[in-house]
């Protein structure tokens, strides 16, 4: 075989331009590169947001904490894609799967609601107190607390949680294991969960928050599982409103 066959031909040297190796090499920085500057961007993105809000809700400014931080949140999550020109389907942020998203969320509720029901009822008998606060209707009535979990603390904690920490973090397992899903699904799922966890710790103050990690890898699965926020957010919202109702009964 000729020898001439095995090496890379070279673009013409008066066009300035560079051997076909060397295009590769640097092709493969390009995506190293945008790894890094993703990575970067997601640690800063998720301290500034979760410092803001802890700001929010500790400052003279509280009282409009109910509008300012979902609006935080969202912002969080939109602008940073927007930005560097993201694609809002990555996010799960489509009409796409509606019907098996659905079919996910019935199944999901049908089995941990009754779980749930049945640990909170263990730990009032145990003679121990809830986990957590059910959050107050603050006078707004039953409608109105129903709208403000389901379409401002469901719709914008996963839109920057789900859609875009976890997005991010699925794309930077994608460039470390491409081919390893088996490990990247879990791996994902426990990160996001862990971080929703510590935002939750830092925001309202107390280890307790830290029970928020249960959920957090269910709404984590919801989303590796659909690839959509439609399920994550509707579960969010029907968990928030069952745990109180729950709380109540068991009152």
């Amino acid at each position: 075989m000729n020898a001439k066959m095995n090496v890379l031909p070279a673009q013409r040297a008066g066009d300035g331009a560079v051997p076909l190796l060397e295009s590769a090499q640097v092709a493969e920085r390009k995506p190293r590169r945008s790894n890094r500057f993703l990575l970067l961007e997601t640690v800063i993105v998720t301290i500034v947001t979760i410092v803001a809000i802890r700001i929010i809700v500790t400052s003279s400014i509280a009282g409009l904490a109910w509008f300012l931080v979902p609006g935080v949140l969202i912002a969080a999550g939109l602008v940073p894609t927007i930005a560097r020109k993201g694609r809002f389907t990555h996010m799960g942020l489509t009409s796409r799967h509606i019907g098996p998203s659905l079919s996910v969320l019935c199944g999901t509720c049908a089995v941990v609601f009754p779980a749930m029901f049945l640990c909170l009822w263990m730990l009032k008998s145990c003679g121990w107190g809830l986990p957590l606060r059910p959050a107050p209707l603050r006078g707004q009535g039953w409608l109105g607390w129903l709208l403000y979990q389901f379409m401002y603390i469901a719709v914008a904690e996963e839109v920057f949680f789900r859609g875009y920490l976890q997005s991010s973090i699925l794309r930077l397992t994608h460039a470390l294991k491409p081919r390893a899903w088996g490990l990247r699904s879990p791996t994902t799922i426990l990160l996001s969960a862990a971080c929703f966890a510590v935002a939750h710790i830092v925001v309202q103050g107390q280890v307790l928050s830290a029970v928020t990690f249960l959920p957090g890898l269910l709404l984590a699965w919801l989303f590796i599982r659909t690839r959509s926020l439609l399920a994550p957010i509707l579960f969010h919202g029907l968990a928030n409103t069952a745990y109180c109702m729950m709380a109540a009964a068991l009152a």
